[in-house]
Order: structure tokens, then sequence, then C-alpha cells
């Protein structure tokens, strides 16, 4: 979902198996920088099944909803600025040292967390993760490319993104490992401090990169690392392209001036960098506010408001997601360069809507067939064990579950100990009554209600993945690799990828109060509406640029770009240009 991926054609993993076979040491280079992906995925995956149980040990947490989406997304807050230092940083100290610090972020956040005494240490901890997440993102597939044969490149860069997706199918799996551990959330979340000492560790005997070392005048330093990477009779060639490169990157940056402001005011008077970054912001936030990081960060939390009450129950389920979103990422590979990265996200929005529309009715239709809620079965544990507001509610007969949970904090719903379908009890939340209730073998709900419906609504999170994975969520990424001219290309991408953070955190921090505001249904027809925007705009701003050479997506974008129809060829997409 962040971080960016490039597009390797087919040919260049077969590539890229022959190459590594011979040169061991360009896959140790690939794999040890990607530990950086691996790191970014599990952090962001974590969490989703740790805030089970966080909610669990710390009552504040379970009882304040803004209390829980603080404690999601400041690690994309943290990640804001770790991107925007971590930029400068790549060029002052150069990458290596870049990933060296990513790591030392990472297992100082991890210890924090599992040392936490208190939901602001979590939310500190999580700070230090972000800043890891946000360095690791730009740097690790940096380093990979600039490390890398031009030939087996794509290839090579494309394993950090199967990293990152496989990141956070690890969290889920070890989230599910240590449900039953003593500690349970410190485990999971303090885990994460491994991968990064070895990679500390791994990163140590590897070199700084070729690329960066010949920007700094250490040409000798530079030919030493091609000789490990490219075969002997090469070598002069690379060393030539590498200054031919270095010399034009030099010369094109002095042509827009070394500020950041005077770079932005270069962009503003440029037909050109101006449309790319309207279809290269486009792609990001609409990436986001489809809402894909409300599943990847609060899917377990989704499956309990579909009506699965048991943690343990909710993280399995949960793996589907993560399960199918690497998947996904793997089939974008096969895809992107047959169908267009156009035409992939136009088709990848409608299933997501369709998934979307399809959630939202099934949610509303669960609460409006959730249990009622009876007299008699609250009153069973006692008058001072039922819910205040139910005590007090003018027409209590007419109550259900839903209506139970969506009373106050302060209610839970005591499920019918014969069948869980039947009427139960709205009780006061309570370690003791939450103790009777489960003591009579009942089942305790405190966000979503028992449902049928519920296997629905997981299969169609699965369904909402499979659209959203191969299009949605790559192709903007290689959308913003491409749409750029070469000079602005580092300020345009940095541009788009702050817009896809920033999006990330408004829908991160406000997702568990939508759906107290709206409910599970209004909050998923909300995204539905975002995402229609979205593909509006991406139908409207956003060219193919399937094949075509940088200049040629420089010369559509001089003229203008306006689409016929959402399905047409690359060829009618990009000769219907008009000013």
């Amino acid at each position: 979902m962040e971080g960016g991926v490039t597009k390797p054609d087919k040919t260049e993993f077969t590539e890229c198996w022959r190459t590594s076979w011979k040169t061991p040491y360009i896959m140790r280079l690939a794999l040890s920088a990607g530990i950086g992906g691996l790191l970014f995925g599990y952090d962001t995956g974590v969490i989703s099944g740790a805030l089970l149980y966080i909610r669990d040990d710390y009552k504040s947490v379970d009882r304040q909803t803004w209390l829980q989406e603080t404690i999601v997304s400041m690690a994309v807050a943290g990640a804001i600025i770790g991107a925007a230092v971590g930029g400068y940083l790549n060029d002052k100290y150069g990458r290596k040292k870049s990933i060296l610090l990513a790591d030392i972020l990472f297992f100082i956040g991890a210890i924090i967390m599992a040392a936490s005494v208190g939901p602001w240490m979590i939310i500190l901890g999580r700070i230090f993760v972000g800043l890891g997440v946000g360095m690791a993102s730009m740097t690790a597939p940096l380093y990979i490319s600039e490390a890398s044969p031009a030939r087996i490149r794509g290839a090579l860069v494309s394993t950090n993104g199967l990293l990152i997706t496989g990141g956070q199918f690890l969290a889920y799996l070890i989230n599910l490992a240590f449900t039953k551990a003593p500690g349970t959330w410190r485990w999971m979340l303090g885990v994460a401090g491994v991968p990064a000492v070895i990679q500390f560790f791994l990163m140590l005997s590897l070199p700084e990169s070729p690329r960066w070392l010949y920007r700094q005048g250490k040409v000798k330093e530079a030919r030493v690392i091609l000789e490990k990477i490219y075969p002997a009779n090469e070598v002069e060639d690379e060393m030539l392209a590498l200054q031919t490169s270095v010399d034009a990157e030099k010369a094109e940056e002095g042509s827009i001036g070394d500020g950041f402001f005077s770079k932005l005011r270069s962009i503003w008077g440029n037909d050109v960098v101006r449309r790319g970054l309207y279809a290269g912001i486009t792609v990001q936030v609409a990436q986001q506010f489809v809402g894909i990081n409300t599943v990847m960060y609060y899917s377990p939390t989704i499956v309990q408001l579909a009506g699965f009450a048991s943690n343990k129950t909710a993280l399995a389920l949960s793996l589907i997601t993560s399960g199918l979103n690497a998947v996904g990422s793997i089939v974008s590979m096969f895809f992107v360069d047959r169908f267009g990265r156009r035409r992939l996200m136009i088709i990848s929005m409608f299933g997501i809507i369709i998934c979307l529309i399809a959630l939202s009715v099934l949610f509303y239709e669960a609460s409006n067939h959730a249990p009622p809620v009876s007299s008699f079965e609250s009153s069973h544990f006692g008058t001072n064990s039922t819910c205040s507001s139910f005590l007090q509610a003018s027409q209590p007969s007419n109550w259900n579950c839903m209506a139970c949970l969506k009373a106050s904090s302060e209610c839970a719903f005591c499920a019918n100990g014969d069948n869980i379908y039947h009427p139960g009890a709205c009780l006061a939340v309570t370690d003791a009554v939450k103790g009777m209730c489960r003591g009579e073998r009942r089942t305790w709900y405190t966000k979503g209600c028992p449902s049928k419906f519920g296997f629905f609504a997981v299969l169609l999170l699965g369904a909402y993945i499979i659209s959203y994975s191969p299009g949605m969520g790559t192709a903007p990424w290689i959308v913003n690799s491409e749409i750029y001219p070469l000079r602005f290309r580092g300020i345009g991408g940095g541009i788009a990828a702050v817009s896809n953070w920033v999006s990330n955190l408004i829908v991160s921090e406000t997702f568990l109060t939508l759906t107290e505001a709206l409910g599970s249904a209004g909050t998923f027809l909300l995204f539905a509406g975002f995402s229609a925007l979205g593909l509006t705009a991406i139908y409207f701003l956003v060219p193919e640029t399937k094949g075509l050479p940088f200049e040629e997506v420089e010369k559509m974008l001089e003229k203008g770009f306006k689409p016929k129809l959402c399905c047409c060829s690359k060829e009618d997409d990009n000769t219907n240009i008009t000013k």
C-alpha cells in the first residue's frame, strides 16, 4: 500500500534468478536491505491484533475511541516525519547509514512498547516505530535499486514490496501465536525488535550505495562495489553510465534551483509537472480514501463488528485479508503491464465500490436483525449489573443488541446462553459482570453483535482486498514513478508520497469515531462515496503511462489529457489530447 515498487517485466524474474545464482552477493544486498520492507509491513500490521489485547489490559483504551485511534495512527504520523527527514538523510549521510538509523528506531520503539506501563508509552513507542517505517519506506527500495544491475533492478526492488505485504501477513501469524502467551500484546509488539537487530548487523558488513559514493566523489569505492555486482567486462561501461547519469542529474538539479521553495515555484510554473502532480496526488489520495488501511489496521476489530466476539477468532479470520493482500501484490506483477495502470485502477475501483456498498448493506441488515434485549435476561444478573442506560430508557422493549452497544461505552451485550441469536442482556461493563456472563458460558460483546451475516462480511472483506491489491494497491506507485520529468521526479514523487501518508493518517485516525457516529454501515457507505469520487478523478486526470518513454509522457502532459472511454486502449488514451 505505501513505499513504492518499481515494476519489472516478466522476463526480469528469470534473469534475476540466473544473475543471483551466478552472483549471490547481489541477492544478499537486496534481501538484507529488504528486511526494512519486512519491518515496515510488520509494524503497520501488528497493531491490528495487539489493539484487541491492549483494550483488555487498559480500560481507558477500551472506553475511549480516540485513544485507540491515536495508538494506531501515531505510527503513520511518525512515518510522515520519517519519510521527510529520510530524504535529507539519504542524500547527506548515505543510504546505508539511513537504514541503520531506521533499525535503531525500530528497535527502540519495539522495546518501549513491550515495556509500556500505560497507553502514553505505547503511543511513544509507536511514534519511534513510525519514524523507522517512514525512513525504511524511502531508503530500502532506493538502496536496492542503486546496488542492483540495471537489467534485474525492477525484479529486485519488487522483492521489497513483497516483503512489505509478507511482513503484514507475518504480523497476523505472530499475533495469533501469542494469543495465549502471558503478556500477549507485549510480545506481539516487541518481536519487531528481532529483525531490526538482524538487519542492523547484516548492513554493517555491506557497502554504501555505489551511486551515492560516486556523487560524493568517492569514485574508487564505487568501482570496488560495482566490481562485486557486475562481470569484469561490464564494469567500465557501468562506470561510464554512472558518470553520465550523475552529471545529468546534477545539471538538472542546478536548472531548477537547490532550495525546496525554488523547486516548488518551478513546479507550479511548469504545466507538465503540475498536471503530473494532479495525476500523482489523485491516485495516492484515492488509494487511502477507499479505506484500505481501515482494513489493514483494524481488521480484527471489523471482524468483531461483524459478530465474532473472540479475539482469537477475529485474528484468525483477519489472516484471510492479509494473505489476499500479499497474493494480490504478486498478481499485479503479471497484469499491470498487460492491461495498463489506468485501466487496472479503474477496474479495481469499480470492484472496491461494489464491495463497500455490499458491506454497507450487510452491516445495516446485521444491525437491524441484532438479537433483542430482554429485561428478564438483564435482571437475571441483578439490577446493579444492568446497564444504567437501559434501565433509564423510555422504551426498553424496543432495544436490541446494537442499541445497547451504541447507548454508551459502559454497556455490553451478554448473549443468550441457549442460542446467541435469542434475546440477551444489556449489562454494565465491569470485570465482575463480564466474569458472571462468561461464567455461565455466554458470549460477551462490546463491539459487534451476534449475526448470521458475519461470515459473509468476512468474505466481502476478502473480495474487497482482491479488488484493491492488484490495482489500487500497486498501480499508484508505478504511476508516480513514470509521470514526472526526470529533473522533477524526486520532489514530485515526494509530494505525492506525503499526500499518501497524510491521507493514511486522516483515515486511520477517524475510522473508529466514524463507526460510532455513522455505524459500520454508514462508514462503509461513506468510503464507497469517496471511492466514487476517486474513480471520477482518476478517469479525468490520470493518463495511461504503460509502455511510454518518459519523453512521450512529458509531451502528452504538455498538451493536456482528456479521456474518451474508460476502457479505451492505450493508443486511444494517449492520442486523445487537448489543451
